[in-house]
């Protein structure tokens, strides 16, 4: 089972997440391109950490919005979202390359991540940014979505991810971050959830109904409060668990 975590969201004088303890934790990072959060300095430390400790790199792409963090969906045409995309693989790939090490595999963020679920148009331009960067490029996202239909299509290796502090309804989808029942905050509860999705392939939804899910990766939640004491102790139960930690790309 690989572990993703995000990570390279400084910007400047701005300092985000934990990310030191991140690496230690992650088989996978996913490291922010400069448009919705990150700067050249935090994507080279970034890479050349991951290299060091030999984590997989992913680009984190997000739409262009770096005051909202990327969290406000935007109403883009193909060719906007095409160069955006090539615009931030090439950046990270570049400097990731400066390092020895590589960009291999990519995943949306925020609001650019929900959007993909369902929207066609917008997935066509991201797959056709990945497909023309590099055609074998793997994507990461999330089960059943339009993104991964397209992708799998055009050929690319797709990869599912879970979350095992959020709420899913019974269909498989997660509870909007609107409700106040859509993270879990029990640590204890967020590892037995892991556990079971690592050896399971299932999640309990908030009906109480077992939702089949089988993810590839389970996502590490970084940079809020007690994120990485939570992800130290998802590491720790899973390996427990007996489950093989290791990147999926």
């Amino acid at each position: 089972m690989d572990l993703n975590a995000d990570v390279g969201q400084s910007f400047g004088s701005w300092t985000a997440g934990g990310d030191p303890a991140m690496f230690q934790l992650a088989t996978s990072v996913n490291v922010a391109c400069g448009l919705h959060a990150g700067d050249p300095v935090t994507m080279l430390d970034s890479c050349r950490a991951a290299y060091e400790l030999d984590v997989t790199v992913g680009a984190h792409l997000g739409y262009r919005d770096m005051a909202g963090f990327g969290r406000r969906s935007l109403d883009m045409s193909f060719d906007e979202l095409f160069g955006d995309v090539l615009y931030q693989l090439g950046a990270l790939d570049g400097v990731a390359h400066a390092v020895g090490a590589s960009v291999d595999f990519v995943k949306p963020h925020g609001a650019l991540y929900d959007t993909l679920i369902h929207d066609a148009e917008q997935a066509s331009a991201l797959v056709a940014a990945v497909n023309a960067y590099d055609p074998g490029l793997p994507i990461l996202g999330f089960p059943g979505s339009e993104l991964l239909k397209q992708a799998k299509e055009a050929g690319h290796p797709v990869f599912t991810e879970a979350f095992a502090d959020r709420a899913y309804y019974a269909d498989g989808t997660l509870v909007p971050l609107s409700r106040e029942d859509a993270m879990l905050n029990d640590v204890d509860t967020i590892v037995e959830r892991a556990v079971r999705l690592a050896t399971k392939g299932e999640v309990v939804a908030i009906d109480g109904s077992i939702v089949t899910v089988q993810p590839d990766s389970l996502r590490l939640q970084g940079g809020s409060p007690g994120a990485v004491e939570t992800a130290a102790k998802v590491r720790a139960g899973l390996e427990a668990a007996g489950v093989e930690l290791e990147a999926f790309a």
